[in-house]
Order: structure tokens, then sequence, then C-alpha cells
């Protein structure tokens, strides 16, 4: 085999040696070589060229002799260290490398076992990039949430469901007259606003009914002095500083916004007297646009009970802005009268009903300002001072239940039933009420026999 491929290369040589010595390849040599010439500036060294391909192409039949563990790497190393060539030196080579396949495949494959061989540098660890839109969907994710809100929305819901609260029958949405033009009614839901503040429905749907009766209109107010129009919304709370609110507002509608009032919240905060409750409910009820939560007395409270709040907040602007970031959009009109009316009848201030709330499961706050949970906590502490004195505990002032009333005050009496005149029991004995009044009356008897 090896002699077979010796011959090939023999024979390749001199049909090469041949077709150099030929008069066609020494023309095309010629003028690859003043090509050469006028980049390089050299005639002279075409011919060199030549004499060294003719060098190498017999140091590569001779190199077969050689081992064939020859590494690619010095063949790269005298190429590049070999000084600059023609462009026929060049071609030439080219030549050569097409017949020398087979010793450069021999150089590939020791190139490829020296790869394997070589010590493998440490991979690097991959770097996650994050964009923009990834972390804005990773705080979207982490978005804070009330644990059970939904259960106990749909619970508020079922036991909202006969909307028989005093602010389903006269709220603000109830005071205006539905006969009215547009601009007149939405005047009247502003006026009911503005006195529902501090004050109960019912006063405040006395005071509307009887404005309406008067004429509530802007015109009209303005008409009215000030103890006319307070002696028509009398009784609702603050009803001296809410006459002279009424009276700027309407001119201040009357002036700036040709007798309608503002469509913004901006413009509604305006006016005096108008917080942001009263602007969010005036835009949803007169406007009919969902700016915010109205949020009130009732909705601040049920809100912090619940834990609908991150944190518990102490004014009912940070409630709002605390619902707000949290509760769908499309719940914010309904909140406000579902948690109000919750408010008057169920989630009470004080004494909340926590027994018949379908919450009480859930609520964190839950039973722990009932007074069925205050009265079972601690038992009442014996007395101090004397049987009459009051306890120490504060369940002491608790009032006990009529059948308890009624064995204390039964036993009371025939305990004194059993006591003859002026004699003590022995537990009244123990009392230092008692031995002092006794130390006393002995005193003064031995005074009056001396």
């Amino acid at each position: 085999m090896l002699a077979s491929v010796r011959n090939l290369r023999v024979y390749i040589f001199n049909r090469l040696s041949e077709r150099m010595n030929s008069p066609y390849f020494s023309e095309s040599v010629a003028v690859l070589g003043t090509c050469a010439t006028e980049t390089i500036g050299e005639s002279a060294v075409n011919k060199g060229g030549i004499r060294r391909l003719r060098s190498r192409m017999a140091q590569g039949i001779k190199s077969e002799d050689d081992s064939p563990n020859v590494k690619a790497e010095d063949l790269e190393q005298s190429i590049s260290d070999a000084p600059l060539r023609t462009h026929a030196e060049t071609s030439a080579e080219t030549v050569s490398s097409c017949n020398n396949s087979t010793t450069k495949v021999k150089g590939e494959a020791v190139d490829e076992q020296a790869v394997l061989t070589s010590p493998r540098k440490p991979r690097r660890g991959r770097v996650k990039v994050k964009y923009e839109e990834e972390e804005g969907a990773e705080l979207k994710r982490e978005r804070w949430e009330p644990r059970d809100w939904r259960t106990q929305l749909s619970f508020i819901r079922e036991m909202r469901s006969k909307r028989d609260a005093p602010v389903d029958q006269m709220g603000a949405e109830k005071c205006y007259d539905t006969e009215a033009p547009p601009e007149v009614r939405r005047y009247q839901v502003l006026i009911s606003l503005m006195l529902s503040s501090q004050t109960k429905d019912h006063v405040t749907a006395g005071a509307m009914q009887r404005l309406r009766e008067h004429g509530l209109s802007v015109d009209a107010v303005l008409t009215l002095d000030d103890e006319t129009l307070g002696k028509l919304i009398y009784p609702v709370g603050f009803w001296r500083t809410k006459v002279k609110y009424i009276k700027q507002a309407t001119a201040l509608i009357q002036q700036e916004f040709g007798g309608d009032i503002p469509d913004t919240v901006e413009g509604l905060m305006r006016l005096p007297g108008v917080g942001p409750k009263m602007a969010h409910l005036a835009m949803d009820i007169a406007w009919n646009q969902v700016s915010g939560i109205g949020v009130d007395t009732h909705v601040h409270r049920i809100s912090n009970r619940l834990g609908w709040t991150k944190k518990e907040t102490k004014t009912p602007e940070e409630t709002r802005r605390a619902l707000e970031e949290w509760l769908p959009r499309d719940l914010w009109s309904e909140i406000n009268w579902l948690l109000v009316g919750f408010g008057q009848q169920v989630c009470l201030p004080v004494a909340p009903l926590c027994s018949v709330c379908l919450n009480q499961h859930t609520c964190p706050s839950a039973h722990r300002s009932s007074p069925n949970k205050k009265l079972k906590s601690s038992p009442a502490k014996p007395a101090i001072n004397g049987p009459d004195d009051k306890l120490a505990s504060p369940t002491a002032q608790v009032k006990e239940e009529p059948a308890d009333a009624s064995l204390s005050q039964s036993r009371k009496n025939t305990a004194k039933q059993e006591v003859p005149g002026n004699q003590l029991t022995s537990e009244e004995e123990k009392t230092p009420s008692v031995l002092k009044k006794r130390s006393r009356r002995k005193g003064r008897a031995g005074a009056q026999q001396n």
C-alpha cells in the first residue's frame, strides 16, 4: 500500500515538472511575475519562488519516510514566519496543497487528537438577563391581596341582599328630585353629600326634603339668607359650618362652572366643604363615572377589621389608597354602599354583631369587642371594701343577666333576715371597713361611760 502511494506521488511530481517546463506555464508565470513586481517592486522574486516551490515538493515526497505524527502547529508557524510572497508563489502553494491532500488529512487527524488531549477550560456560568417586561410581570405577581377577601365579599353581598339598610332608603342616591333637570339633580346630589358628613341618614333625608320643598337649586340657594338656610338644614351635624360651605360652593358653581357642578375630582375638591370621599361619590352618582372609592367612617372601620389593608390605616384617605392598590376597579362603585349598609346593620361601631356575621370565622377582629366575649372572659372578683363596693375588675361594670341578678338579690334578702339587729356575719367581720366601724363604736361607748 505504501509503495503504491509513493509511486502515485512520484507520478504526480513528474507531471507537474513537465507542465512547469512547458512554454505555456512559463508565460503564465511571467505574467504573474510582472503583476507581483508592480505591487512589491522586485522582479527577481518570481524565479526564487519557483525554486522554493520545487524544493518544497521534493521535501513533501521525502517526508513519507518520516513519522506521521507531525503537528499542524509547526506548519502554521513556518507559514506565518515566511516572508511576504508574490501572487504566483501563493498560487503554486495552493496547487501543491491540493496534491498533498493525504498529508493534510493526516495533519487534521493529529490536530483533532491534540484538541481532545488538551486540558479543558472551565465553562463560565450562564448569566440570566432580566428585561423590564419580566420584572413588571414579577411585580404584578407579587401584588398584595387579602387572604379571604373574595369569600368575605360574597358573604357581605349575601347579608346585604335585602337592601333594607338606611343608606339604601335614604342615601344620596335617594335624596334628589328625579323629575328635575340634569344639572339640578347633580347639584342636589352634591348638597346631600355635603349634609351627610357626621350626620345620620334619616336626618340628612329630612333636611333634603325641606330644602326641596323650598326650592333646591343654585339660584334658589343663592337667594336664601344664612338664617333661613340654617333653619332648613337643622339639626344636621355642624350645621352652621355647612351653611357657610353651601353658600360659598354654590356661588363658585354659578361663577366658574356655569351653574352645574364640576365633572372632575379636582374641580369638585375646589369647592369649600368637599373632600375626596364626596368628590368620588359625586362623580359616581351624579356623573356616572368611577374615579375612586368613596371611603367614609364605615368603609374605613370595616376595611381595617377585615384586614383589607396591608397595614392598619389611621384616616379614611389612607384606607382609600390602600384599597385602590389591590381591589379590582369594577368593584369600586359597589364597595361603598355594600360596606356602609353592612356597617349600619351588622358591623356596628360599638358592639358589632359578630355572632350573626357570616365572616366571623375569617374576620381577624371577630369577637374582639363583643360584649358576650367580655362577659365570658374573666369571672368577677370578690369584694374588697365591702359587699356594696364596686369590683376591681373591669368586667364588674357589665350588667349581669336577669336570672343571676334575681338570685343574688334573694340571697341578700335571706341574709338580712337571718341577721337580727346589729349582729354581723362571719364574712362581714372579715372586711377591714367593718372592723374600723366596730372599733369606733367601742371608742364612743367608752367615752360616754367615762
